[in-house]
C-alpha cells in the first residue's frame, strides 16, 4: 500500500494543489505559505502515512506534525480547516493506492491470459487490513493535530484569563491600570456596569453521591462559558462557585440587556442567579463595587426573590442599613417578635414576595388563613397594622434594621 506513495514530493504537490482549490481558507493564504509550511506539513503527513505502513519512524514525524499544528493554532487556522484537509489528502493517497492495485490486479491478469472476475477470501481479507490501517493512520493524524490545538488553546486561555484577572483586581482596588491594560490588549472603558453576582447552590452539590466540589466547578464553568459566548471579550469578571463581580462597559450593555444576560446566565448555571448593580466612573469603580455587594447583602438578608436590582430598587433599604441610632431604634420595632420565630419568618416571606398572602402561604407551606393570622398576631405585638400603608412601611423598614442587629 504505501509504494504509490513514496513520490512524496511530487505527490505533496499534488494535494496542496487541491488544498487551494477545495479547502476555502487554503485559497486566500500568500503564495509562500502554500509553496513553504503548507507543503513542508503535507510532506510530514505523507512520510507519516507510509511510515505507518511500513511500521517505522512514526514517533519523530508525530512530533513534527504536532509542532506545525501548534503553531497554525497560534496564527489562528481553524482546527476544521486543518482536519478537512487532512480528509481531503486521505481521498486523494486512498483513490491512488486503490487505482495502482486495480492496475496491478488487471496487468497480473492480463499476463496470465485469464482475467480476475472475483475477489478472493484473500482479497478481501487485503481489504479489511488496508481500512484497518487507514483509519489508523486519520485517527493518529486528528488527534496529534486535535492534542496540539487543545494544548494550545488551554494556555492561550489561561494567559488571556490571568491578564483579565489581574486587570479586574486592579480596577477594583484603584490602581493604575493603563500600563497593565495595553500589556493585556484589553481596552478600558470610561464608565462599567459593576455587578454583584450571587450563585446559589446547584441541588446535585447536596447529594450524599456525588462530589460537591465538582458540582460547584462545573456550575461556575458553564456561567463563565455563557459569559464568554454573551459578552466576548468586553466583560471583566472575578467569580467563585458562589459568585463574585463583574465589570462591563455602560456603553456595550443597556440595563434592559442586563436582565436578560442573567437570565440566561441563571438557564446556564442550572441555579436562579441574584445580581445587584451599580453604574460608576472608572475611577470610581471600587467604591461602586463596595456598594454593589452591599447592596446584595441586603437582598440576602430580606430573602428577596432572585433577579437583578438596581441601586433605586434599594435605595431605602441602603440608607436604613447604614448604622448609627436611627438603625437601632428602628431594628429594635422587632424585638417583640424575637420569641414567635414563625412570625418573624412570615413576615419576611410576605414582605420578600409582594404581600402575597396566597404566594407566602405556598413558601411557607400553611393555609391563607394562617397567614392572615400571623399578620395580625404581628400587628398585635409590635404595634403596626399590616393592613395599613403606614403600618407596613415601618414593619419594612423595621425588617432591614433587625437584619443588622447584632
Amino acid at each position: 500500500m504505501s509504494l504509490p506513495l513514496k513520490d512524496v514530493r511530487g505527490l505533496s504537490r499534488r494535494m496542496v494543489g487541491h488544498f487551494v482549490k477545495t479547502v476555502a481558507p487554503c485559497g486566500t493564504l500568500p503564495g509562500d505559505a502554500i509553496h513553504g509550511d503548507i507543503t513542508i506539513i503535507t510532506r510530514v503527513c505523507l512520510e507519516l502515512a507510509v511510515s505507518m505502513l511500513d511500521g517505522s519512524n512514526i514517533t519523530e514525524k508525530t512530533g513534527r506534525l504536532e509542532d506545525a499544528a501548534a503553531q497554525w493554532a497560534r496564527e489562528g487556522v481553524p482546527i476544521g480547516t486543518i482536519h478537512h484537509a487532512i480528509h481531503e489528502g486521505f481521498k486523494i493517497g486512498f483513490d491512488l493506492v486503490v487505482s495502482t492495485a486495480l492496475a496491478e490486479q488487471r496487468s497480473s491478469g492480463a499476463a496470465n491470459a485469464e482475467p480476475v472476475l472475483s475477489p478472493s477470501t484473500t482479497d478481501y481479507q487485503s481489504i479489511l487490513d488496508g481500512a484497518k490501517l487507514v483509519v489508523e493512520m486519520l485517527d493518529t493524524m486528528t488527534t496529534v493535530v486535535s492534542v496540539a490545538y487543545v494544548r494550545e488553546l488551554r494556555a492561550v486561555v489561561s494567559e488571556h484569563h490571568t491578564a483579565v484577572h489581574t486587570l479586574t483586581s486592579a480596577l477594583l482596588g484603584g490602581h493604575p491600570t493603563s500600563t497593565m491594560a495595553r500589556e493585556c490588549g484589553i481596552d478600558i472603558a470610561d464608565r462599567y456596569r459593576v455587578i454583584a453576582l450571587a450563585i446559589p447552590s446547584h441541588p446535585d452539590e447536596s447529594n450524599p453521591t456525588l462530589d460537591a466540589k465538582v458540582v460547584a466547578r462545573r456550575k461556575l464553568r458553564r456561567v463563565q462559558a455563557e459569559l464568554a459566548i454573551r459578552c466576548e471579550d468586553t466583560v471583566l469578571s472575578l467569580l467563585s462557585t458562589d459568585g463574585g463581580t463583574l465589570l462591563i462597559p455602560a456603553a456595550h450593555i443597556t440595563e434592559g440587556a442586563l436582565e436578560e444576560l442573567l437570565g440566561h446566565l441563571s438557564r446556564a448555571g442550572r441555579v436562579p442567579i441574584t445580581a445587584t448593580m451599580v453604574t460608576a466612573a472608572t475611577d470610581t469603580v471600587p467604591t461602586a463595587a463596595d456598594q454593589a455587594h452591599e447592596l446584595l447583602d441586603i437582598v440576602a438578608r430580606l430573602g428577596s426573590a432572585p433577579g437583578l436590582y438596581h441601586f433605586d430598587d434599594l435605595a431605602l433599604e441602603y440608607q436604613l442599613t447604614r448604622p448609627g441610632p436611627g438603625r437601632e431604634h428602628l431594628g429594635s420595632l422587632l424585638d417583640p417578635l424575637d420569641k414567635h420565630p414563625e412570625l418573624l419568618e412570615t413576615l419576611q416571606v410576605h414582605i420578600a414576595h409582594n404581600l402575597n398572602r396566597q404566594h407566602t402561604a405556598h413558601l411557607l407551606h400553611v393555609h391563607t388563613n394562617t397567614v392572615d393570622y400571623r399578620l395580625k398576631r404581628i400587628g398585635q405585638l409590635t404595634g403596626f397594622d399590616t393592613t395599613q400603608a403606614s403600618g407596613l412601611w415601618h414593619l419594612r423598614s423595621a425588617l432591614v434594621a433587625h437584619t443588622y442587629r447584632g
